[in-house]
């Protein structure tokens, strides 16, 4: 074999390794970008997805669904999660895979998987249908969560102390549901330094409305 064929066969090599080198790099780095993403949506405490599986027969579990995105994501569920369809409150047991739902979460310490705090099946749009009259105001949309402990209360509005050390005003509308354990009661629960979740939205005026406050064992320090 001569010189010259032997550096033509070592530059072949050497360009070889480099474009697997460059091929490992481009995969490796949207593994990372993926990785990224899939944790920063599980952070989301408001997601919107399609159910894909939930574990039977169990009043304690875990449920996934896969968002817009296509990522998969996980929750846990025990008997306080408030789960609801058709503004009816149902069982976990009657959840299907396929369901669109809103799924409003929070961090537990120590544990690797959200827990649900409530599960709202959606209704699917229905292409064409229009209403024959203009409909009433919606609700704010539920697209905030806040948590933390309740300063004041009244009727018609809570200051809640969150845990990054901030307060914040939110009024209690008409259409404001109030979860106790997971139970529907009546608003003059609330007292304060209760320690509360709340999921809720900009109302037309701008103003932070709630849809719906959780409170109970769920929230209950660990």
């Amino acid at each position: 074999m001569t010189a010259r064929r032997v550096r033509r066969i070592e530059a072949a090599n050497v360009k070889e390794r480099s474009s697997c080198t460059r091929k490992m790099s481009s995969r490796a780095a949207w593994l990372v970008l993926l990785f990224v993403f899939s944790a920063g949506a599980q952070d989301q405490p408001v997601v919107r997805g399609v159910l894909v599986r939930r574990d039977p027969g169990v009043k304690t579990g875990e449920l996934t669904l896969r968002d817009a995105h296509n990522t998969v994501l996980r929750y846990r569920f025990d008997p306080h999660t408030y789960v609801e369809r058709d503004n009816r409150s149902i069982d976990t047991s009657d959840l299907r895979p396929g369901d669109p739902v809103e799924v409003v979460s929070e961090a537990v310490p120590g544990a690797t998987v959200r827990a649900a705090r409530s599960i709202h099946v959606l209704s699917p749009a229905i292409p064409g249908r229009h209403p024959a009259a203009a409909p009433a105001p919606d609700p704010p949309k539920s697209d905030l969560t806040f948590s933390g402990l309740i300063l004041r209360v009244t009727t018609s509005r809570l200051v809640l102390h969150q845990h990054d050390g901030g307060d914040q005003e939110i009024l209690l509308g008409p259409d404001t549901r109030f979860l106790e354990n997971g139970d529907i009661v009546a608003p003059d629960r609330l007292r304060p330094n209760m320690r509360v979740s709340v999921r809720a939205g900009l109302n037309v005026s701008g103003k932070v409305e709630a849809n719906q406050v959780v409170w109970g064992s769920m929230l209950a320090p660990k």
